[in-house]
């Protein structure tokens, strides 16, 4: 069992930031602005999916894990709200949401399928979301130079998704006993999220009208190909899902718990079961 918080984080995102917030850079800005839009949709996908198959365990089973289903759903509606609000001033830089409506028709495709590949999908998600948040929190001078609020949100999401990348996985095994879903699914959401991840990050920047701009794929090639960058970075904990008896747990969780620690000023805990 994964001993979890809700936490609310303290900022202020009713003030207007900068268009290019995050140093300046019009592709970083732009690639965690559409990050940021993708997960109302995705974070609500994701605690009906826990929500409901937690509920398909024997009652010992739920009573179990109840605390640790309660507030891994707390985490993600808090994200969900939080998001929803950084995005709203997004629009008044000209951008647009379009992944909503169709992120959304493409969750109930999924969910269509059954609790179980809903749940296998999270398992698989979560582990995704967790490899790249973990990569955001080695290098916390990627939003070094960005502004606070923006910053203090990239962060602390980061930090919890390391935290409770287990639960989804921990319930699917519980409820299912294998991990054959999950590794077809985890190949399938890959291709899903890089994609989907890709496309709303050049409609920003065609709206930014920063796209055809050399500075612009410098900056994409540096952060996604370099030495330090997201895909050379994730190949092998995004490979380790499919190594045998391979658990999001054996993964160093110290980054996520040393932000935690050293930021819990910036959160009020709402609870803790």
């Amino acid at each position: 069992m994964t001993d979890l918080a809700v936490r609310r984080l303290l900022i202020d995102l009713q003030t207007p930031f900068a268009r290019h917030w995050c140093h300046g850079d019009a592709f970083l800005s732009a690639f965690f602005n559409a990050l940021s839009m993708s997960f109302p949709t995705g974070e609500q996908f994701f605690i009906d999916a826990v929500r409901d198959s937690a509920g398909k365990l024997p009652p010992e089973e739920q009573a179990a894990r109840q605390a640790e289903v309660r507030s891994f759903i707390g985490q993600e509606a808090t994200h969900r709200r939080i998001h929803a609000r950084f995005n709203a001033p997004l629009e008044r830089h000209g951008l647009v949401t379009a992944w909503g409506p169709r992120g959304q028709a493409r969750m109930q495709l999924m969910a269509g399928a059954g609790a179980r590949h809903a749940l296998a999908i999270t398992a698989a998600t979560e582990h995704f979301t967790a490899i790249f948040a973990e990569w955001m929190l080695r290098h916390p001078n990627l939003m070094g130079g960005a502004q606070a609020r923006p910053r203090s949100l990239g962060l602390w999401h980061s930090a919890e998704e390391a935290e409770h990348t287990s639960t989804a996985l921990d319930l699917y095994q519980a409820l299912c006993g294998n991990h054959a879903w999950p590794l077809l699914w985890f190949k399938r959401i890959s291709s899903v999220s890089l994609g989907g991840l890709w496309r709303p990050t050049v409609d920003n920047l065609r709206r930014d009208g920063t796209l055809w701009q050399w500075r612009t794929w410098r900056s994409a090639a540096r952060h996604l190909l370099g030495r330090n960058g997201l895909l050379r970075e994730t190949w092998r904990p995004w490979r380790a899902y499919f190594e045998p008896g391979f658990h999001p747990g054996q993964n160093d969780s110290a980054m996520s718990a040393g932000w935690l620690r050293a930021n819990a000023a910036q959160c009020t805990l709402v609870g803790r079961n």
